[in-house]
């Protein structure tokens, strides 16, 4: 099978890769591209591939606008930590989605379902994009969360959040009030909620909401400090793989 690879973070794109081939090694990797620009030049240029993993959000723009310049042909799996609307909106036309960070047994369960589609791909493959592209440029995510607190259920508005964090291996939620309050879900499952032009997860510990940034410095080994209006325990830093898909994220508003 002949993949290829689209995301602009060279680390993330080098484990995907690395993954793919031990789980198949008769695989070949044609190339790995971090733009829409690149990634369209090299698809008209002629390269066919079997399968394309694709991230959402790359250095130029939402990854959709490719499709508006090639005619795609074959399976494409989405590696993403987008909003849960879409996430179901790709499941119900057929392309699997991969939820970053992801682990091996992610991408050998995309890869089974794509043997089991390969049939139903090679007729239709892409989602109606006009309609997804719509709802993808506002943010659909939770609106609310359900928390408990002195002996009473709750709930938060999404808005009045200023970030999600790690505490104490559990999650809590900080508003911009100063209220703060334990969640019963993990960080990886409110990533996935709430809406990706709204909230970035900086690190492993931390998912910020826009709103709440203060300003960005840069810091030791390329790294990214974030400074949030609310005091965090700890310095919110950005390492320099992510850096790019920060500052890109920051710009799109």
């Amino acid at each position: 099978m002949n993949i290829i690879i689209i995301e602009d973070e060279l680390k993330t794109a080098k484990s995907l890769e690395n993954i793919i081939l031990s789980l198949r090694p008769a695989s070949k990797i044609l190339g790995q591209y971090q733009s829409i620009e690149g990634s369209v030049a090299a698809l008209l240029g002629g390269l066919q591939p079997d399968l394309i993993f694709m991230d959402i959000q790359l250095a130029d723009g939402l990854s959709f606008e490719i499709f508006k310049s090639v005619n795609i042909t074959c399976p494409v799996v989405f590696c993403t930590a987008f909003d849960e609307y879409s996430l179901e909106a790709f499941k119900s036309k057929g392309i699997d989605y991969v939820l970053k960070p992801f682990s091996k047994d992610d991408i050998s369960q995309a890869l089974r379902k794509v043997d089991e589609l390969k049939n139903f791909f090679q007729q239709k493959v892409v989602p109606e994009l006009g309609d997804l592209l719509s709802k993808l440029n506002t943010p659909s995510g939770k609106t609310s969360f359900l928390v408990f607190k002195n002996q009473k259920y709750a709930t938060v508005q999404t808005d009045d959040i200023a970030f999600f964090y790690i505490r104490n291996d559990s999650t809590s939620i900080m508003c911009f009030d100063k209220q703060e309050f334990a969640l019963n879900q993990s960080l990886d499952q409110v990533t996935a909620s709430v809406a990706a032009r709204q909230f970035f997860r900086v690190n492993r510990q931390y998912l910020v909401n826009f709103k709440a940034i203060k300003e960005v410095e840069h810091y030791f080994m390329r790294k990214l400090y974030v400074k949030l209006l609310i005091e965090t325990p700890e310095k919110l830093l950005i390492n320099k793989e992510k850096s790019h898909s920060f500052l890109t994220w920051m710009e799109e508003r």
